[in-house]
Protein backbone atom coordinates (compact mmCIF):
# COMPACT_ATOMS: atom_id res chain seq x y z
CA UNK A 1 0.00 0.00 0.00
CA UNK A 2 1.54 3.71 -0.69
CA UNK A 3 1.29 6.36 1.20
CA UNK A 4 -1.26 7.98 -0.92
CA UNK A 5 -3.74 5.14 -0.77
CA UNK A 6 -3.07 5.38 3.49
CA UNK A 7 -3.51 9.01 3.36
CA UNK A 8 -6.57 8.39 2.01
CA UNK A 9 -8.64 6.75 4.39
CA UNK A 10 -7.54 9.66 6.97
CA UNK A 11 -10.46 12.01 5.95
CA UNK A 12 -13.93 11.18 6.08
CA UNK A 13 -17.80 12.41 5.96
CA UNK A 14 -20.05 11.11 7.96
CA UNK A 15 -23.89 11.45 7.87
CA UNK A 16 -25.30 11.91 10.73
CA UNK A 17 -29.29 12.36 11.19
CA UNK A 18 -29.05 14.07 7.40
CA UNK A 19 -26.47 16.70 9.01
CA UNK A 20 -22.63 16.58 7.40
CA UNK A 21 -20.24 15.75 10.61
CA UNK A 22 -16.35 16.32 9.40
CA UNK A 23 -13.93 13.80 11.08
CA UNK A 24 -10.84 15.25 11.42
CA UNK A 25 -11.57 18.52 9.81
CA UNK A 26 -8.78 20.05 10.75
CA UNK A 27 -6.38 20.05 7.85
CA UNK A 28 -4.20 16.85 7.89
CA UNK A 29 -0.66 17.00 6.35
CA UNK A 30 -0.21 15.49 2.74
CA UNK A 31 2.76 12.46 3.43
CA UNK A 32 5.16 12.83 0.75
CA UNK A 33 4.66 10.13 -2.12
CA UNK A 34 7.05 7.73 -2.46
CA UNK A 35 10.12 7.96 -4.68
CA UNK A 36 10.32 5.50 -7.50
CA UNK A 37 12.81 3.25 -7.77
CA UNK A 38 14.25 4.50 -10.99
CA UNK A 39 17.52 3.69 -13.34
CA UNK A 40 18.75 5.19 -16.00
CA UNK A 41 20.99 3.42 -18.67
CA UNK A 42 22.37 4.57 -21.60
CA UNK A 43 22.40 3.09 -25.02
CA UNK A 44 24.01 4.09 -28.43
CA UNK A 45 21.37 4.36 -30.63
CA UNK A 46 17.51 4.21 -30.60
CA UNK A 47 15.78 0.62 -32.16
CA UNK A 48 15.30 0.62 -35.25
CA UNK A 49 11.90 -1.20 -34.40
CA UNK A 50 9.71 -1.91 -32.15
CA UNK A 51 9.09 -5.74 -33.65
CA UNK A 52 12.92 -7.42 -33.19
CA UNK A 53 10.79 -10.23 -35.57
CA UNK A 54 11.72 -7.59 -38.19
CA UNK A 55 14.83 -5.60 -36.93
CA UNK A 56 18.18 -7.06 -35.46
CA UNK A 57 19.47 -4.48 -33.98
CA UNK A 58 21.06 -4.29 -30.29
CA UNK A 59 18.61 -1.96 -28.89
CA UNK A 60 15.83 -3.60 -30.31
CA UNK A 61 17.18 -6.60 -28.88
CA UNK A 62 17.18 -5.17 -25.62
CA UNK A 63 13.72 -3.51 -25.96
CA UNK A 64 12.69 -7.39 -26.48
CA UNK A 65 14.04 -8.89 -23.59
CA UNK A 66 12.10 -5.66 -21.46
CA UNK A 67 8.83 -5.95 -22.86
CA UNK A 68 8.78 -8.98 -23.83
CA UNK A 69 9.02 -12.97 -22.35
CA UNK A 70 9.56 -16.18 -24.09
CA UNK A 71 8.50 -19.61 -23.02
CA UNK A 72 12.01 -20.52 -21.69
CA UNK A 73 15.33 -18.56 -21.16
CA UNK A 74 18.88 -18.83 -21.61
CA UNK A 75 20.30 -17.45 -18.26
CA UNK A 76 23.09 -15.38 -19.50
CA UNK A 77 24.85 -16.18 -16.08
CA UNK A 78 25.24 -19.68 -16.25
CA UNK A 79 24.50 -20.72 -19.66
CA UNK A 80 21.99 -23.07 -19.23
CA UNK A 81 18.52 -23.29 -19.93
CA UNK A 82 15.52 -22.20 -17.04
CA UNK A 83 11.32 -22.41 -17.37
CA UNK A 84 10.09 -18.44 -18.12
CA UNK A 85 6.46 -18.58 -19.55
CA UNK A 86 6.82 -22.48 -19.27
CA UNK A 87 6.86 -24.23 -16.34
CA UNK A 88 7.97 -27.46 -17.20
CA UNK A 89 8.34 -29.20 -20.36
CA UNK A 90 8.61 -33.09 -21.17
CA UNK A 91 10.61 -34.95 -24.50
CA UNK A 92 10.30 -37.31 -26.75
CA UNK A 93 12.53 -40.19 -27.00
CA UNK A 94 13.84 -39.15 -30.13
CA UNK A 95 14.13 -35.91 -29.09
CA UNK A 96 11.39 -34.21 -31.38
CA UNK A 97 8.90 -33.82 -29.67
CA UNK A 98 8.45 -31.96 -26.56
CA UNK A 99 5.22 -30.66 -24.94
CA UNK A 100 5.12 -27.37 -22.43
CA UNK A 101 3.00 -26.65 -20.09
CA UNK A 102 2.77 -22.47 -19.03
CA UNK A 103 2.47 -21.05 -15.78
CA UNK A 104 -1.32 -20.43 -14.79
CA UNK A 105 -2.90 -17.35 -14.99
CA UNK A 106 -0.41 -15.27 -17.47
CA UNK A 107 -1.58 -11.51 -19.01
CA UNK A 108 -0.42 -9.01 -21.28
CA UNK A 109 0.48 -5.99 -19.75
CA UNK A 110 -2.65 -4.70 -21.40
CA UNK A 111 -4.57 -7.45 -19.09
CA UNK A 112 -5.62 -9.95 -21.94
CA UNK A 113 -4.42 -13.29 -21.07
CA UNK A 114 -1.60 -15.06 -22.55
CA UNK A 115 -2.57 -18.51 -23.81
CA UNK A 116 -1.15 -21.26 -26.03
CA UNK A 117 -2.45 -19.77 -29.07
CA UNK A 118 -0.52 -17.04 -28.47
CA UNK A 119 2.68 -19.12 -28.86
CA UNK A 120 1.38 -20.60 -31.86
CA UNK A 121 0.52 -17.08 -33.30
CA UNK A 122 4.07 -16.17 -32.76
CA UNK A 123 5.42 -18.70 -34.43
CA UNK A 124 3.55 -18.39 -37.21
CA UNK A 125 4.78 -14.63 -37.01
CA UNK A 126 8.34 -16.28 -37.22
CA UNK A 127 7.84 -16.87 -40.52
CA UNK A 128 6.52 -14.06 -41.89
CA UNK A 129 8.23 -13.05 -45.08
CA UNK A 130 9.14 -9.82 -43.35
CA UNK A 131 10.52 -11.36 -40.36
CA UNK A 132 14.04 -12.02 -39.58
CA UNK A 133 13.42 -15.18 -37.40
CA UNK A 134 12.35 -17.93 -39.65
CA UNK A 135 15.65 -19.38 -40.41
CA UNK A 136 15.93 -19.47 -36.55
CA UNK A 137 13.29 -22.44 -36.23
CA UNK A 138 13.47 -23.81 -39.86
CA UNK A 139 16.28 -27.60 -40.98
CA UNK A 140 16.89 -28.60 -43.96
CA UNK A 141 13.51 -26.48 -45.62
CA UNK A 142 11.66 -27.86 -42.63
CA UNK A 143 9.74 -25.25 -39.86
CA UNK A 144 9.39 -25.82 -36.30
CA UNK A 145 5.69 -26.85 -36.01
CA UNK A 146 3.63 -25.87 -32.98
CA UNK A 147 0.09 -26.56 -31.40
CA UNK A 148 -2.18 -26.14 -28.41
CA UNK A 149 -3.27 -28.96 -26.75
CA UNK A 150 -5.24 -26.47 -24.63
CA UNK A 151 -5.17 -23.15 -23.25
CA UNK A 152 -1.73 -24.01 -20.93
CA UNK A 153 -0.19 -27.01 -22.53
CA UNK A 154 1.97 -26.20 -26.33
CA UNK A 155 3.35 -29.19 -28.49
CA UNK A 156 6.05 -28.49 -30.25
CA UNK A 157 7.41 -30.99 -33.20
CA UNK A 158 10.58 -30.35 -34.40
CA UNK A 159 11.32 -31.88 -38.21
CA UNK A 160 14.18 -33.59 -36.85
CA UNK A 161 16.27 -34.23 -33.98
CA UNK A 162 17.32 -31.42 -32.80
CA UNK A 163 21.05 -31.48 -30.95
CA UNK A 164 20.14 -27.82 -28.33
CA UNK A 165 16.43 -28.99 -27.75
CA UNK A 166 14.83 -25.79 -26.40
CA UNK A 167 17.33 -23.63 -26.19
CA UNK A 168 16.27 -21.78 -29.30
CA UNK A 169 13.22 -21.22 -28.22
CA UNK A 170 15.00 -18.00 -26.30
CA UNK A 171 14.72 -16.49 -29.59
CA UNK A 172 11.27 -16.35 -29.95
CA UNK A 173 9.44 -13.51 -27.91
CA UNK A 174 5.63 -14.36 -27.17
CA UNK A 175 3.56 -11.90 -29.31
CA UNK A 176 0.04 -11.13 -28.22
CA UNK A 177 -2.21 -11.98 -30.66
CA UNK A 178 -4.94 -9.90 -30.10
CA UNK A 179 -3.09 -6.89 -31.12
CA UNK A 180 -1.12 -8.14 -33.76
CA UNK A 181 -3.08 -10.36 -35.95
CA UNK A 182 -4.73 -8.25 -38.37
CA UNK A 183 -1.05 -7.32 -39.36
CA UNK A 184 0.11 -10.43 -40.11
CA UNK A 185 -2.92 -11.96 -41.71
CA UNK A 186 -2.95 -8.61 -43.82
CA UNK A 187 0.39 -9.21 -45.00
CA UNK A 188 1.58 -5.83 -42.90
CA UNK A 189 3.66 -7.48 -39.97
CA UNK A 190 6.80 -5.84 -41.49
CA UNK A 191 5.43 -2.28 -40.51
CA UNK A 192 3.73 -3.63 -37.54
CA UNK A 193 5.21 -1.80 -33.91
CA UNK A 194 7.89 0.49 -36.13
CA UNK A 195 9.69 2.58 -34.23
CA UNK A 196 6.88 5.33 -34.59
CA UNK A 197 4.45 3.07 -33.08
CA UNK A 198 2.49 4.90 -29.97
CA UNK A 199 4.10 2.77 -27.20
CA UNK A 200 -0.06 2.42 -26.03
CA UNK A 201 -0.03 -0.05 -28.81
CA UNK A 202 2.08 -2.38 -27.85
CA UNK A 203 1.79 -5.10 -25.09
CA UNK A 204 4.23 -7.54 -24.26
CA UNK A 205 4.59 -10.24 -20.69
CA UNK A 206 8.31 -8.82 -19.74
CA UNK A 207 8.74 -7.25 -16.46
CA UNK A 208 8.49 -3.66 -18.44
CA UNK A 209 6.06 -1.39 -20.28
CA UNK A 210 7.48 0.96 -23.07
CA UNK A 211 5.35 4.32 -21.95
CA UNK A 212 7.95 7.15 -24.34
CA UNK A 213 9.84 7.02 -26.75
CA UNK A 214 11.59 10.01 -28.48
CA UNK A 215 14.15 9.21 -31.11
CA UNK A 216 17.52 9.87 -30.38
CA UNK A 217 16.99 11.01 -26.81
CA UNK A 218 15.69 8.58 -24.70
CA UNK A 219 13.11 5.21 -24.21
CA UNK A 220 11.58 5.09 -20.72
CA UNK A 221 9.84 1.62 -19.54
CA UNK A 222 7.33 1.39 -16.68
CA UNK A 223 6.61 -1.64 -14.65
CA UNK A 224 4.53 -4.30 -15.46
CA UNK A 225 2.11 -4.91 -12.84
CA UNK A 226 1.23 -8.14 -14.85
CA UNK A 227 4.39 -9.40 -14.94
CA UNK A 228 4.35 -13.19 -13.69
CA UNK A 229 7.80 -13.50 -12.07
CA UNK A 230 8.29 -13.30 -7.84
CA UNK A 231 11.34 -12.72 -5.59
CA UNK A 232 12.65 -15.48 -3.33
CA UNK A 233 10.18 -14.05 -0.89
CA UNK A 234 7.32 -13.99 -2.97
CA UNK A 235 7.40 -10.05 -3.97
CA UNK A 236 6.41 -9.18 -7.61
CA UNK A 237 8.80 -7.98 -10.19
CA UNK A 238 11.01 -6.56 -11.31
CA UNK A 239 11.86 -4.53 -8.27
CA UNK A 240 12.36 -0.90 -10.65
CA UNK A 241 9.59 1.17 -10.92
CA UNK A 242 10.81 3.10 -14.03
CA UNK A 243 14.07 1.91 -16.54
CA UNK A 244 15.15 4.92 -18.82
CA UNK A 245 17.14 3.75 -21.63
CA UNK A 246 19.27 7.47 -22.00
CA UNK A 247 20.69 7.41 -26.31
CA UNK A 248 24.16 8.59 -26.13
CA UNK A 249 25.83 7.24 -29.61
CA UNK A 250 28.81 8.86 -27.92
CA UNK A 251 31.07 6.73 -25.98
CA UNK A 252 32.59 9.50 -24.45
CA UNK A 253 29.47 10.74 -23.35
CA UNK A 254 28.61 7.59 -21.78
CA UNK A 255 31.59 7.45 -19.68
CA UNK A 256 30.91 11.22 -18.51
CA UNK A 257 27.28 10.72 -17.94
CA UNK A 258 28.43 7.51 -15.49
CA UNK A 259 30.44 9.80 -13.61
CA UNK A 260 28.60 12.73 -13.39
CA UNK A 261 25.75 10.64 -12.03
CA UNK A 262 23.47 11.14 -14.76
CA UNK A 263 23.16 7.52 -15.34
CA UNK A 264 23.55 4.14 -14.08
CA UNK A 265 25.91 2.74 -16.85
CA UNK A 266 25.68 1.78 -19.95
CA UNK A 267 23.42 -1.15 -21.59
CA UNK A 268 27.04 -2.55 -22.53
CA UNK A 269 30.74 -2.93 -21.28
CA UNK A 270 32.54 0.21 -21.15
CA UNK A 271 35.54 0.53 -23.63
CA UNK A 272 39.20 -0.62 -22.27
CA UNK A 273 40.32 3.39 -22.86
CA UNK A 274 37.91 3.89 -20.02
CA UNK A 275 39.08 1.16 -17.63
CA UNK A 276 41.43 3.24 -15.83
CA UNK A 277 38.89 6.26 -15.57
CA UNK A 278 36.03 3.12 -14.17
CA UNK A 279 38.82 2.07 -11.63
CA UNK A 280 39.56 5.24 -10.15
CA UNK A 281 36.12 6.02 -9.85
CA UNK A 282 35.58 2.19 -8.24
CA UNK A 283 38.37 3.04 -5.58
CA UNK A 284 36.36 6.00 -4.99
CA UNK A 285 33.24 4.09 -3.96
CA UNK A 286 31.27 5.80 -6.90
CA UNK A 287 30.76 3.13 -9.09
CA UNK A 288 31.12 -0.82 -9.59
CA UNK A 289 33.67 -2.58 -11.30
CA UNK A 290 33.34 -5.98 -12.76
CA UNK A 291 35.95 -7.73 -14.67
CA UNK A 292 34.23 -10.29 -16.39
CA UNK A 293 36.77 -11.60 -18.49
CA UNK A 294 37.59 -12.38 -22.32
CA UNK A 295 34.64 -11.42 -23.93
CA UNK A 296 32.41 -13.66 -26.94
CA UNK A 297 31.80 -10.49 -29.33
CA UNK A 298 35.13 -9.49 -31.51
CA UNK A 299 34.95 -6.94 -34.02
CA UNK A 300 35.42 -8.50 -37.26
CA UNK A 301 35.84 -6.93 -40.73
CA UNK A 302 34.31 -8.60 -43.89
CA UNK A 303 34.06 -7.91 -47.24
CA UNK A 304 30.98 -7.87 -49.40
CA UNK A 305 31.14 -11.18 -51.00
CA UNK A 306 27.71 -11.12 -52.62
CA UNK A 307 28.40 -12.32 -56.10
CA UNK A 308 27.81 -9.58 -58.74
CA UNK A 309 28.45 -6.42 -56.33
CA UNK A 310 31.03 -5.41 -57.68
CA UNK A 311 30.06 -5.88 -61.51
CA UNK A 312 31.19 -3.40 -63.79
CA UNK A 313 34.08 -2.08 -61.01
CA UNK A 314 37.75 -2.46 -62.12
CA UNK A 315 38.46 -4.35 -58.55
CA UNK A 316 35.78 -7.03 -59.20
CA UNK A 317 39.15 -9.49 -60.34
CA UNK A 318 40.32 -9.25 -56.86
CA UNK A 319 37.99 -7.42 -54.12
CA UNK A 320 35.76 -10.65 -53.53
CA UNK A 321 39.24 -13.58 -53.76
CA UNK A 322 39.97 -15.57 -50.57
CA UNK A 323 44.01 -14.16 -50.65
CA UNK A 324 42.77 -10.85 -50.03
CA UNK A 325 40.83 -11.70 -46.64
CA UNK A 326 44.30 -14.22 -46.47
CA UNK A 327 46.05 -11.49 -46.20
CA UNK A 328 44.15 -9.35 -43.95
CA UNK A 329 44.75 -12.45 -41.59
CA UNK A 330 48.41 -12.46 -41.95
CA UNK A 331 48.99 -9.31 -42.44
CA UNK A 332 48.05 -8.21 -38.99
CA UNK A 333 49.90 -8.53 -35.80
CA UNK A 334 47.67 -8.91 -33.43
CA UNK A 335 49.35 -8.71 -30.18
CA UNK A 336 50.40 -4.71 -32.04
CA UNK A 337 46.27 -4.58 -32.41
CA UNK A 338 45.57 -5.59 -29.05
CA UNK A 339 48.01 -2.91 -27.55
CA UNK A 340 46.70 -0.30 -29.73
CA UNK A 341 42.91 -0.09 -30.06
CA UNK A 342 41.83 -1.94 -26.66
CA UNK A 343 45.48 -0.88 -24.41
CA UNK A 344 45.99 -4.29 -23.91
CA UNK A 345 43.06 -4.88 -22.28
CA UNK A 346 41.83 -7.74 -25.22
CA UNK A 347 43.26 -11.37 -26.24
CA UNK A 348 44.01 -12.18 -29.97
CA UNK A 349 41.38 -14.35 -32.19
CA UNK A 350 41.41 -15.69 -35.50
CA UNK A 351 37.50 -16.37 -35.97
CA UNK A 352 33.95 -15.99 -34.25
CA UNK A 353 34.41 -17.83 -31.57
CA UNK A 354 36.46 -16.83 -28.76
CA UNK A 355 37.62 -18.68 -25.91
CA UNK A 356 35.52 -17.33 -23.29
CA UNK A 357 32.95 -19.85 -25.68
CA UNK A 358 34.67 -23.41 -23.24
CA UNK A 359 32.24 -25.78 -24.84
CA UNK A 360 32.19 -24.63 -28.67
CA UNK A 361 36.04 -22.87 -28.95
CA UNK A 362 38.80 -24.71 -31.49
CA UNK A 363 41.98 -22.90 -31.03
CA UNK A 364 43.65 -22.24 -34.62
CA UNK A 365 47.51 -21.77 -33.15
CA UNK A 366 48.15 -19.33 -35.34
CA UNK A 367 50.57 -17.21 -34.25
CA UNK A 368 49.66 -13.76 -32.74
CA UNK A 369 51.99 -11.97 -34.88
CA UNK A 370 52.36 -10.95 -38.56
CA UNK A 371 53.59 -12.26 -41.76
CA UNK A 372 54.11 -9.76 -44.33
CA UNK A 373 55.37 -12.10 -46.58
CA UNK A 374 52.92 -14.80 -46.71
CA UNK A 375 50.56 -11.87 -47.04
CA UNK A 376 52.14 -10.62 -49.38
CA UNK A 377 52.50 -13.54 -51.37
CA UNK A 378 48.78 -14.00 -51.42
CA UNK A 379 48.26 -10.20 -52.52
CA UNK A 380 50.71 -10.71 -55.52
CA UNK A 381 48.23 -14.22 -55.98
CA UNK A 382 45.42 -12.38 -57.62
CA UNK A 383 47.49 -9.26 -59.25
CA UNK A 384 48.07 -6.68 -56.45
CA UNK A 385 52.20 -5.95 -56.65
CA UNK A 386 53.93 -2.92 -56.33
CA UNK A 387 54.89 -2.37 -60.64
CA UNK A 388 56.02 1.36 -60.05
CA UNK A 389 58.12 0.97 -56.90
CA UNK A 390 56.04 3.49 -55.17
CA UNK A 391 55.11 1.55 -51.55
CA UNK A 392 51.63 0.63 -53.06
CA UNK A 393 50.06 -2.19 -54.70
CA UNK A 394 48.98 -1.84 -58.29
CA UNK A 395 46.10 -4.04 -59.84
CA UNK A 396 45.75 -3.77 -63.61
CA UNK A 397 48.52 -1.29 -64.95
CA UNK A 398 49.22 1.30 -62.55
CA UNK A 399 46.17 1.58 -60.84
CA UNK A 400 46.24 1.43 -57.33
CA UNK A 401 44.60 -1.17 -55.35
CA UNK A 402 42.46 0.87 -52.89
CA UNK A 403 38.92 0.15 -50.74
CA UNK A 404 36.56 1.36 -48.43
CA UNK A 405 35.64 0.05 -45.39
CA UNK A 406 32.39 1.36 -43.70
CA UNK A 407 32.36 1.19 -39.85
CA UNK A 408 29.72 2.70 -37.04
CA UNK A 409 30.33 6.43 -36.13
CA UNK A 410 30.64 7.19 -32.57
CA UNK A 411 31.57 3.37 -31.00
CA UNK A 412 35.84 4.02 -30.78
CA UNK A 413 36.56 0.60 -30.43
CA UNK A 414 34.77 -0.06 -34.17
CA UNK A 415 36.98 3.41 -35.09
CA UNK A 416 40.53 2.48 -33.61
CA UNK A 417 40.52 -1.07 -34.81
CA UNK A 418 39.57 0.12 -38.11
CA UNK A 419 42.15 2.68 -37.84
CA UNK A 420 44.56 0.37 -36.79
CA UNK A 421 43.70 -2.61 -39.90
CA UNK A 422 43.99 0.82 -42.17
CA UNK A 423 47.60 1.44 -40.80
CA UNK A 424 48.85 -2.16 -40.63
CA UNK A 425 47.84 -2.84 -44.32
CA UNK A 426 49.04 0.16 -45.39
CA UNK A 427 52.45 -0.97 -44.63
CA UNK A 428 52.15 -3.98 -47.29
CA UNK A 429 51.20 -1.04 -49.83
CA UNK A 430 47.50 -1.54 -49.63
CA UNK A 431 45.58 1.60 -49.41
CA UNK A 432 42.17 1.66 -47.34
CA UNK A 433 40.00 4.87 -46.60
CA UNK A 434 37.92 4.45 -43.57
CA UNK A 435 34.58 6.07 -43.09
CA UNK A 436 32.46 6.46 -40.02
CA UNK A 437 28.72 6.54 -40.44
CA UNK A 438 25.95 6.29 -38.12
CA UNK A 439 25.03 2.96 -37.23
CA UNK A 440 21.22 2.56 -38.48
CA UNK A 441 22.56 3.58 -41.62
CA UNK A 442 25.16 1.10 -41.90
CA UNK A 443 22.99 -1.56 -40.96
CA UNK A 444 20.96 -0.80 -43.25
CA UNK A 445 23.40 -0.75 -46.07
CA UNK A 446 25.53 -3.99 -45.71
CA UNK A 447 21.90 -5.80 -45.16
CA UNK A 448 20.98 -4.62 -48.57
CA UNK A 449 23.61 -6.40 -49.71
CA UNK A 450 25.05 -3.87 -52.19
CA UNK A 451 26.96 -0.28 -52.58
CA UNK A 452 30.14 -1.28 -49.81
CA UNK A 453 33.14 -2.70 -50.38
CA UNK A 454 33.72 -3.95 -46.49
CA UNK A 455 32.59 -3.37 -43.14
CA UNK A 456 34.25 -3.44 -39.91
CA UNK A 457 31.75 -3.96 -36.93
CA UNK A 458 30.69 -6.13 -34.15
CA UNK A 459 27.89 -9.08 -34.01
CA UNK A 460 26.58 -9.95 -30.88
CA UNK A 461 26.13 -13.60 -29.86
CA UNK A 462 22.61 -14.18 -28.47
CA UNK A 463 23.92 -18.03 -27.66
CA UNK A 464 26.87 -19.71 -26.89
CA UNK A 465 25.21 -23.04 -28.74
CA UNK A 466 26.55 -22.71 -32.54
CA UNK A 467 22.81 -24.47 -33.28
CA UNK A 468 21.00 -21.53 -31.88
CA UNK A 469 23.31 -19.12 -34.87
CA UNK A 470 22.04 -20.76 -37.79
CA UNK A 471 21.29 -17.44 -39.30
CA UNK A 472 24.92 -16.46 -38.98
CA UNK A 473 26.38 -19.77 -40.23
CA UNK A 474 24.16 -21.00 -43.22
CA UNK A 475 23.99 -19.01 -46.58
CA UNK A 476 20.36 -18.41 -46.61
CA UNK A 477 20.66 -16.99 -42.39
CA UNK A 478 19.61 -12.89 -42.27
CA UNK A 479 22.92 -12.49 -39.74
CA UNK A 480 25.30 -14.27 -42.56
CA UNK A 481 26.33 -10.89 -43.28
CA UNK A 482 29.18 -11.17 -45.94
CA UNK A 483 26.51 -12.67 -48.15
CA UNK A 484 23.01 -10.77 -48.36
CA UNK A 485 20.54 -9.60 -50.35
CA UNK A 486 16.80 -10.31 -51.77
CA UNK A 487 18.65 -12.86 -54.04
CA UNK A 488 22.32 -14.26 -53.76
CA UNK A 489 24.44 -17.22 -55.16
CA UNK A 490 25.89 -19.53 -52.31
CA UNK A 491 29.57 -20.05 -52.88
CA UNK A 492 30.34 -23.77 -52.94
CA UNK A 493 32.23 -23.84 -49.29
CA UNK A 494 29.42 -22.18 -47.91
CA UNK A 495 27.22 -24.84 -49.22
CA UNK A 496 30.11 -27.16 -47.30
CA UNK A 497 29.20 -25.34 -43.71
CA UNK A 498 25.31 -25.55 -44.75
CA UNK A 499 25.91 -29.58 -44.82
CA UNK A 500 28.11 -29.96 -41.51
CA UNK A 501 25.95 -27.28 -39.80
CA UNK A 502 22.39 -29.55 -40.81
CA UNK A 503 24.72 -32.93 -39.49
CA UNK A 504 25.41 -30.80 -36.08
CA UNK A 505 22.52 -29.63 -35.54
CA UNK A 506 20.51 -32.88 -36.08
CA UNK A 507 22.72 -34.87 -33.29
CA UNK A 508 21.88 -35.75 -30.21
CA UNK A 509 25.54 -36.75 -29.56
CA UNK A 510 27.70 -33.76 -27.63
CA UNK A 511 30.73 -35.39 -28.70
CA UNK A 512 29.82 -35.85 -32.31
CA UNK A 513 28.24 -31.98 -32.45
CA UNK A 514 31.50 -30.58 -31.45
CA UNK A 515 33.49 -32.70 -33.86
CA UNK A 516 30.91 -31.67 -36.56
CA UNK A 517 31.47 -27.83 -35.22
CA UNK A 518 35.17 -28.17 -35.31
CA UNK A 519 35.16 -28.70 -39.12
CA UNK A 520 32.74 -25.83 -39.52
CA UNK A 521 35.49 -23.33 -37.70
CA UNK A 522 38.34 -24.81 -39.63
CA UNK A 523 36.57 -23.93 -42.60
CA UNK A 524 35.79 -20.73 -41.48
CA UNK A 525 39.37 -19.60 -40.87
CA UNK A 526 40.58 -21.00 -44.65
CA UNK A 527 37.76 -18.73 -46.24
CA UNK A 528 37.92 -16.04 -44.11
CA UNK A 529 34.49 -14.50 -45.03
CA UNK A 530 34.99 -12.20 -41.66
CA UNK A 531 38.45 -11.49 -40.75
CA UNK A 532 38.51 -11.21 -36.35
CA UNK A 533 41.98 -10.00 -34.64
CA UNK A 534 40.97 -9.60 -31.05
CA UNK A 535 38.32 -9.71 -28.35
CA UNK A 536 37.97 -7.48 -25.60
CA UNK A 537 37.60 -8.17 -21.97
CA UNK A 538 34.78 -7.24 -20.77
CA UNK A 539 34.35 -4.27 -18.12
CA UNK A 540 31.33 -3.12 -16.80
CA UNK A 541 30.90 0.13 -14.57
CA UNK A 542 27.55 0.81 -13.05
CA UNK A 543 26.77 3.48 -10.18
CA UNK A 544 26.81 2.13 -6.55
CA UNK A 545 23.25 2.79 -6.41
CA UNK A 546 22.27 -0.45 -7.97
CA UNK A 547 21.82 -3.61 -6.38
CA UNK A 548 21.19 -7.20 -6.85
CA UNK A 549 23.25 -7.16 -10.39
CA UNK A 550 23.72 -10.61 -12.14
CA UNK A 551 26.74 -9.49 -14.59
CA UNK A 552 27.13 -11.77 -17.64
CA UNK A 553 29.83 -11.60 -20.91
CA UNK A 554 27.54 -11.31 -23.16
CA UNK A 555 25.14 -7.95 -24.22
CA UNK A 556 23.68 -7.16 -22.40
CA UNK A 557 25.63 -7.62 -19.55
CA UNK A 558 23.27 -6.43 -16.76
CA UNK A 559 19.33 -5.96 -18.78
CA UNK A 560 19.52 -9.48 -19.13
CA UNK A 561 18.07 -9.75 -15.54
CA UNK A 562 16.70 -6.16 -15.43
CA UNK A 563 13.81 -7.92 -13.17
CA UNK A 564 16.42 -8.55 -10.47
CA UNK A 565 17.74 -4.59 -10.22
CA UNK A 566 17.14 -2.88 -7.07
CA UNK A 567 18.42 0.76 -6.00
CA UNK A 568 19.27 1.29 -2.68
Amino acid sequence: MTWRAVDAGFRRVLVVAGTLVCVSCRSTPELPAKAPKQAVISVRSGPQSLNWFTRHDATGYLVSVLTHARLVRINAATQGVEPWLAEGWTRSDDGRLYTLTLRPELRFSDGQPMTADDVVFSLAAAFDPASALSDVFTWDGQRLRVEAVDARTVRLTFPRPFGPGLRVLDALPILPKHLLQRALESGTFGSAWSSTTDPREIAGLGPFVLTEYRPSERLVFERNPRYFRRDEHGAPLPRLDRLVLQILPDQDAQMLSLESGETDGSASEIRAADYATARRLAAEGRVQLFDLGAGMDPDGLWMNLRPGAFEGDSRAAWIQRDELRQAFALGVDRQQFVDTVFAGAAAPVFGPVTPANRTWYVDMGQPHGADQAAALQRLAAIGLVDRDGDGVLDDVGTRHARLTVMTQKGQASLERGAAAVRDQMRTLGLLIDVVAVDPGALVQRFLSGTGYDAVYFNLTTTDTDPASQLDFWTSDGAAHVWNLGPTHETLAWEREIDGLMSQQTGSLDDTERRRLFGRVQQLFHSHAPIVYFAVPRVFVAVSGRLTNLQPAVTRPQLLWSADTIDVR
